[in-house]
């Protein structure tokens, strides 16, 4: 599978899961349910359109691995403090399981897409020089 196919892949599967765990959050009552988490909108879509409009550009890379780096945050703030284990909030809630498996896989697919971005403007960046010399 191409390269560009696979961090296509993670990328979208990284927004899904992000998608899922803000709403999450907001049902949990961690996040507030008003008009500021409307700001992830515009996040999630420069997201998709760097994935998805500026596949296999620089720029493309760019915005995924940023935004991947992003994701990848959301698990490192829930995890620090008081945590998502069973002396916490969500430890004794119904969708404990689900909560804290979204917070492994977008950690995992984020963290991949990362890898992948970053290789990816690696190897355009020896390209260019190599065309250049």
């Amino acid at each position: 599978m191409k390269q560009t196919a696979i961090l296509t892949t993670m990328s979208l599967l990284s927004i899904v899961l992000v998608t899922f765990h803000l709403a999450d959050d907001i049902v949990r009552g961690f996040e507030k349910g008003q008009l500021s988490n409307l700001s992830a909108i515009p996040i999630v879509v420069v997201w998709l359109y760097g994935t998805l409009v500026l596949a296999e550009r620089r720029s493309g890379y760019v915005i995924v691995f940023l935004a991947s780096l992003l994701g990848l945050a959301v698990p490192v703030i829930h995890m620090q403090g008081r945590g998502v284990g069973l002396e916490s909030r969500i430890g004794h809630t119904a969708g404990a399981f689900f909560f804290v498996w979204t917070l492994l896989a977008l950690g995992a697919t984020a963290t991949f897409s990362a890898v992948l971005a970053a290789r990816a403007l690696w190897n355009a960046s020896r390209d260019r020089q190599t065309r250049t010399a």
